[in-house]
């Protein structure tokens, strides 16, 4: 670790034993002789997208209003405290027959998959963009999911690879990339650990031990040459890094104590999967504060997902109410569902806005994209796609507005030709892009 009391490197760790700590930018990582700005303009920016399956009632998510100052709908209500960074875009399309697997397998990629075993469809807008401005971070890009297929029977849809539902984020055309349930495994991914095997796992959680006790040292020698705001936002960051790790240590425990046979499920799941959304976005959040990746997937749920909602009065799985057949009951429960993802992803939205970077926040800083690659669950089909837009953006994307164009008329990769050009990547053409869409 190189620390001077002019300047620290921005690829300063905290190192200790099997343990390597990321920091949050601190003012120290800015040259003395550079006066300090501070602007929610920061050009930091990070892009994030979140894919949610079995498309929505678009009734209850579609605006009545266009343009600015719209009134938020029914499912989309979540979202309203965030309106002025909040984009909701309606009537834009993908190509490829109706299915589970062409929507999610279409929804970033603007390509139609590839049917049998030949696995190819398009490198993904997340990856284009990572490819860009992921290469000065530990992760280039992160990608996280709550399900994977090995739980569900007819798991995979027609004559498509389960690649294609498992994942939205591809590296290359051929080239699918795996998305992490375990929040275990992304923790020790992310800070490292000398617990590599289960039994040595299960040996540090007995001890209860902690990675930040093996970096305890470095912290201490780092305190001494901050500044107070830099020592307040650090801990701040520590904070965060012990609670997750709290709540990991715990969720183990409890599969222990309950004796939960689950071999597809990896150790360090919770059981509950609301439990699950929210330590995933906490790690993403951290991910964010720690500057270890600035493009991150998460597929919160996943196409011919049974998850059922007892909670909120939904016994039927969320596949099955999909298929409501416009029965008014079924309906309500769809709606539901979705209203309720929304507001896990608002709960979300709310961490990072307390998460300060700079004058501003990282959500100041960051671009999210959420929707799904089908409109209507009836049909399976990819048009008029639930799509919005929410965050600071640095300042590239104005919100308070609803942008509807005809069905048919606009794919959505001119949408996402538009948030690769805003990433600062210079191409003209995208998927099925004809043009970009101005926002």
């Amino acid at each position: 670790m190189f620390i001077t009391k002019k300047h620290l490197s921005r690829r300063t760790f905290l190192r200790g034993a099997g343990v390597t700590l990321t920091l949050p930018f601190l003012e120290a990582m800015v040259p003395a002789q550079t006066p300090l700005v501070r602007t929610a303009a920061n050009p930091n920016a990070k892009f994030g997208f979140i894919y949610v399956p079995m498309g929505s009632i678009m009734k209850q998510w579609t605006p009545e209003q266009e343009g600015v100052g719209f009134e938020f709908s029914p499912i989309l209500k979540p979202l309203e405290p965030f309106r002025n960074n909040v984009l909701v875009l309606t009537g834009l399309h993908n190509s490829g027959e109706p299915g589970h697997s062409v929507s999610s397998a279409t929804f970033l990629s603007g390509a139609i998959p590839h049917k049998g075993n030949v696995l190819k469809l398009n490198t993904t807008v997340d990856q284009v963009i990572a490819q860009k401005i992921g290469r000065d971070t530990t992760f280039p890009s992160m990608e996280f999911a709550t399900e994977d297929h090995s739980s569900h029977l007819g798991s995979c849809a027609g004559d498509y690879l389960c690649s294609y539902m498992s994942t939205f984020a591809w590296r290359t055309p051929t080239q699918p990339l795996p998305m992490e349930l375990n929040p275990r495994v992304v923790f020790e991914r992310m800070f490292g650990s000398d617990a590599a095997t289960k039994e040595e796992r299960k040996l540090q959680l007995d001890q209860n031990t902690s990675i930040l006790d093996g970096v305890t040292e470095s912290i201490k020698s780092l305190s001494k040459g901050l500044g107070q705001k830099d020592v307040a936002k650090l801990n701040e960051y520590l904070e965060n890094v012990r609670e997750i790790e709290r709540q990991i240590v715990h969720s183990e425990k409890q599969r222990a104590e309950h004796s939960l046979e689950a071999p597809e499920t990896p150790s360090g799941i919770p059981e509950d999967w609301v439990k699950h959304v929210k330590l995933k976005f906490d790690l993403q959040a951290l991910a964010f504060q720690g500057n270890m990746t600035r493009v991150q997937t998460f597929m919160l749920s996943r196409e011919l997902s049974t998850l059922s909602y007892p909670f909120l009065g939904v016994q039927d799985g969320h596949h099955p109410i999909s298929h409501n057949n416009n029965v008014p009951e079924q309906v309500a429960k769809k709606a539901k569902v979705d209203t309720f993802h929304l507001s896990l992803f608002a709960d979300y939205l709310r961490k990072l806005q307390s998460i300060q970077e700079g004058d501003g926040t990282v959500f100041d800083h960051v671009l999210y994209a959420y929707g799904s690659g089908m409109s209507n669950g009836n049909q399976h089909i990819h048009t008029n796609l639930p799509l919005v837009l929410v965050g600071g953006a640095t300042g590239a994307v104005k919100g308070n507005k609803h942008i509807k164009v005809k069905e048919g008329s606009t794919p959505a990769s001119n949408l996402w030709l538009t948030v690769i050009n805003t990433a600062g990547v210079n191409i003209d053409r995208y998927g099925e892009s004809t043009g970009r869409l101005e926002l």
